[in-house]
């Protein structure tokens, strides 16, 4: 079996950042620090910052935290975001978390509370606000225009929310997109700022491919910045952002690091957050660390830096020659778009499937796009899924394929997938 299917890029043979593991293992062990071996095994930065978190975290890894998570790697975030805005980021807005699942739920009442999710859309959303009694409501991505994000399209939906009584309360944004690679301009993220001022929505800005981006000329703009840069009078516009360690060239899934920032959020609004937050004691230690290595790195000079941007720039480059390769092949096949995998981990190729085969699908209770990505498991091994998981517009089908198979092991999916699909074409004409 190759799984396509899922984000998971430490499976599919992505090498781990060492500076990463070597921190941890040093934090888990703490006597080891002060031993004279370490120093053979160990660069001196790693034992360094290894000794910084030590001394930071009561208790260790192992103990509860601080519901907000430790306050030097909050600080450590703080600055990561000064950097990349060049806007201040105050510590104490910031929240160490294990998923972004609370904050959907803290937003919703009943089934009157609504949340604006792109179609296709990462199914978290879907699930979330299912699981706590609220209403998706979805806006469509523009599939001929690389996956666009219109805003006459948010319009509709909101409108249609609010006819139908529903309370819209915030708007999630996956930027890069997933499942769609799409990277939005910094046009279009002020289009959908001044919207969500003008109605008056919260945002919550999905940012966790923001080191995925590949596409020449695309860049990766952060909602907090283009907020800022716009000026004080969008100091109204709520916005709540997340990254993680999951993605970008960490790719540490397991670990479930990841942070969130509050901005131009109500005081008292915040203080009932962080109650919900305390509810939940804290977010894991290892998670937390992990994060305060990804947004404060080896620096120019560092015993580290040099192997660590190895592994980065050889990661991100790899990703890139992947998904060129994969979205060319995906354009090759019969009756097969793709548009181009500007960012994020993932192709979402538009299939026209057959008559024959929207009837085989329906007749053993299938999607259509289902039905191929079962045969394509079937016949090839390769798992890959539907795009009626994500949402998509209606008669179209779609799959979602990752971009993180090894890159020694990509021409040979290449080639299962244009067998495959040469057949199953041929089999339902």
């Amino acid at each position: 079996v190759i799984p396509c299917n899922i984000g998971n890029p430490l499976v599919l043979k992505q090498e781990p950042i060492e500076f990463h593991r070597q921190v941890l293992a040093l934090v888990n062990v703490p006597g080891l620090v002060d031993q004279p071996e370490a120093k053979k095994i160990f660069p001196p930065d790693a034992i360094e910052r290894a000794k910084f978190y030590i001394d930071n975290i009561v208790g260790g890894t192992g103990a509860y935290g601080h519901s907000k998570g430790t306050a030097v790697v909050r600080e450590e975030v703080a600055r990561f975001m000064q950097r990349r805005d060049n806007h201040p980021a105050d510590p104490e807005d910031i929240y160490l978390t294990d998923g972004a699942k609370l904050v959907v739920g803290s937003l919703i009442r009943d089934e009157n509370d609504a949340i604006l999710a792109p179609i296709p859309q990462y199914p978290l959303y879907s699930a979330a606000i299912a699981i706590n009694g609220g209403t998706l409501v979805g806006y469509y991505l523009d599939e001929e225009n690389a996956w666009g994000l219109d805003v006459k399209e948010l319009a509709r939906a909101v409108k249609e929310a609010r006819d139908a009584g529903k309370t819209v309360r915030a708007m999630a944004v996956i930027n890069p997109g997933n499942p769609t690679g799409q990277c939005l301009s910094e046009k279009n993220i002020e289009e959908i700022i001044k919207f969500c001022k003008e109605e008056d929505i919260l945002i919550l800005a999905d940012e966790v491919y923001q080191e995925n981006v590949y596409a020449e000329g695309k860049k990766f703009f952060s909602f907090k910045k283009v907020l800022r840069d716009m000026g004080k009078a969008y100091d109204d516009v709520e916005l709540i952002s997340f990254h993680s360690t999951s993605k970008g060239f960490t790719g540490e899934c397991g670990r479930r690091g990841g942070y969130m920032e509050l901005v131009n959020i109500d005081e008292g609004a915040k203080d009932q957050f962080y109650k919900l937050m305390s509810v939940n004691l804290c977010s894991n230690i290892e998670g937390q660390l992990m994060v305060g290595m990804m947004t404060n790195p080896p620096q120019p000079g560092d015993a580290s830096y040099e192997r660590y941007a190895e592994q980065r720039d050889g990661t991100l480059a790899s990703l890139k020659r992947r998904a060129v390769k994969l979205v060319k092949a995906f354009n090759e096949l019969e009756g097969v778009t793709c548009n181009e995998t500007e960012g994020a981990m993932y192709t979402f190729p538009n299939i026209t499937i057959p008559a024959k085969a929207v009837e085989a699908a329906k007749e053993v209770g299938m999607a259509p796009d289902a039905f191929y990505c079962m045969q394509m498991l079937d016949e090839t091994g390769i798992v890959v899924v539907p795009g009626s998981g994500f949402g998509q517009k209606e008669g179209s089908w779609h799959f979602r394929s990752t971009i993180l198979p090894p890159e020694d092991a990509v021409d040979e999916v290449i080639e299962k997938t244009v067998k495959f699909h040469a057949k199953f074409m041929d089999k339902y004409r």
